[in-house]
């Protein structure tokens, strides 16, 4: 596997051989606490699986579109990809990034 982790605003996505869990039946990877603005597949053909708190992406078609109101759309590549929410340091603890 020779993919790259994608990342559109605090969403990362990181390349995996697994998907596992509960299939899903919407296609919003992450909804912006501040905005309300969603980080989801728009165009292509996918699956989402949740297991506890881990999202997994599968990509079925050649490629899928990212959208989301404040960024740029991206495409992402077929295959398994792990979602993640990008979290920062404060001098209280980790937190996470809000959208």
């Amino acid at each position: 596997m020779n993919k790259k982790p994608i990342r559109q605003g605090d969403v990362i996505l990181i390349p995996t051989e697994q998907t596992e869990g509960q299939l899903l039946t919407h296609l919003t990877l992450a909804e912006g606490e501040v905005t309300g603005h969603k980080h989801r597949i728009s165009e292509g053909q996918a699956e989402l699986y949740q297991t506890n708190d881990t999202l997994y992406l599968k990509i079925l078609s050649q490629t899928a579109t990212l959208s989301h109101e404040e960024h740029q759309t991206i495409s992402i590549p077929g295959g398994n990809w792990m979602v993640k929410i990008q979290r920062e340091y404060e001098p209280r603890g980790w937190r996470y990034v809000a959208d």
